[in-house]
């Protein structure tokens, strides 16, 4: 018996794909789940955590209600709910894409990471929509 632990020796048996799969599976379901049922409706999801304590809108909160209205085919409802979660889908869908490729395929070369600006900007857009989005000359980007 070795001393190597169990997760240890699981994660080698595992194909490299399989965190990226699994990941793409759990957001089909997702969708699936959120276009049957229905987040407009009260009762059927918990209230966000922050709307709930602090009464201002969270970057997330109207995305579930945005992922809704994509799976019906209504990007305007979409873009009502969360503009920002519908302006990082494409985003989203090419870093899935890319680690799924090369999960399958691994690189021969380094793979060099994003730059940190793009990583800090992000993380700018996310805090200025965050503030944004609770004044009251900006109430089109609240969820609704």
């Amino acid at each position: 018996m070795t001393d190597t632990p169990l997760l240890s020796r699981i994660q080698r048996r595992l194909h490299p794909a399989t965190a990226p799969l699994l990941l793409g599976a759990v957001g089909i379901a997702g969708a699936i789940m959120v276009h049957f049922i229905d987040p407009h409706e009260p009762g059927h999801y918990p209230t966000c955590p922050w709307l709930m304590m602090t009464g201002t809108f969270c970057p997330g909160c109207g995305s579930m209600r945005a992922i809704n209205a994509l799976t019906n085919l209504d990007l305007t409802g979409a873009l009502r709910m969360n503009v920002l979660t519908i302006a990082l889908l494409p985003v989203m869908a090419y870093s899935y894409a890319k680690w799924v490729y090369y999960s399958f395929r691994p690189p021969t070369e380094h793979v060099r990471a994003a730059h940190p600006f793009w990583l800090w900007l992000f993380l700018g857009v996310i805090l200025a929509f965050w503030v944004v989005r609770n004044l009251p000359f900006a109430s089109v980007l609240a969820p609704g």
